[in-house]
């Protein structure tokens, strides 16, 4: 994997790419979820390269991607990822986008419906706001304060373990938080504005429709937010193909990271 820059109005993106594999005709374009960064998916990305074109991110302010100003949209962020596969020839991607990584991959749908040959959403959620309820869409508005004043150490805690099942996911994930250690206004700020980015895209209420081959992925302990309500809802509205990850957290590609790579393996097949 090679380490490249992409400069936009806010800052820097700075992005890992291997444009070779044997099964060229198609792309995969990993996308990591909110305050996580590209080591998310490893395990994806170490079984995969080689195989097929891999891309993966650290997402706009999120660890090497910073300083990075917040004042984009979900939408700014799909029209900066399409700059950056264009110019690296991803003409046929397939998107698997973990938690917000998987909300960015329905507005990259929304925008470039005849550009993208797939997708996989991992532990993510619809972004029609027919799923959400009053009060969710309230606090989404509303997140900043909520980390910015939670004890940090709490915030560790409860964030590497509430999110993950395995040891190893688990470890993963504290890394990720500790990138944060001793700026948590910084950390404050970053899930904030993930969260208000979101929710915007959800109240514009775009048709976000998947026109392409999808399947959904989600760990039957997943306790992140209502996430596993809204994959039962998504499944049986949408008709998409779900796959429940026995045992796995929200991370579930970093907790059974076998299980997936299977199911994106035979999807991509």
């Amino acid at each position: 994997m090679e380490e490249r820059v992409y400069k936009t109005r806010c800052g820097e993106i700075h992005y890992w790419i291997n444009p070779d594999g044997n099964n060229k005709e198609k792309q995969i374009v990993f996308l990591p979820g909110l305050t996580t960064d590209h080591r998310l998916f490893d395990k994806q990305i170490e079984y995969f390269e080689g195989k097929y074109p891999v891309f993966v991110w650290d997402p706009p302010a999120h660890a090497s991607s910073y300083p990075f100003e917040l004042d984009f949209s979900l939408a700014d962020k799909a029209r900066w990822l399409d700059e950056i596969l264009m110019e690296n020839g991803f003409d046929k991607p397939v998107i698997v986008g973990q938690s917000m990584g998987g909300y960015l991959g329905q507005m990259y749908m929304q925008l470039f419906p005849e550009k993208i040959v797939g997708f996989i959403s991992i532990d993510s959620a619809p972004l029609q706001k027919q799923y959400y309820t009053g009060i969710e869409l309230w606090l989404l508005h509303r997140m900043t304060p909520v980390y910015r004043h939670y004890p940090w150490k709490t915030l560790i805690r409860q964030g590497t373990k509430g999110v993950a099942t395995s040891e190893y996911g688990r470890e993963l994930m504290r890394k990720f938080m500790m990138t944060y250690d001793g700026n948590q206004e910084r950390y404050a700020r970053l899930a904030g504005s993930g969260f208000k980015i979101l929710v915007e895209a959800v109240e514009e209420e775009l048709p976000y429709e998947i026109k392409c081959p999808a399947e959904l992925i989600c760990g039957t302990k997943d306790m992140a937010g209502s996430t596993k309500r809204y994959n039962r809802a998504w499944h049986k509205k949408s008709n998409l193909p779900i796959h429940w990850i026995k045992g796995a957290g929200h991370n579930a590609n970093t907790d059974c990271p076998e299980e997936v790579n299977k199911i994106i393996e035979d999807f991509l097949k």
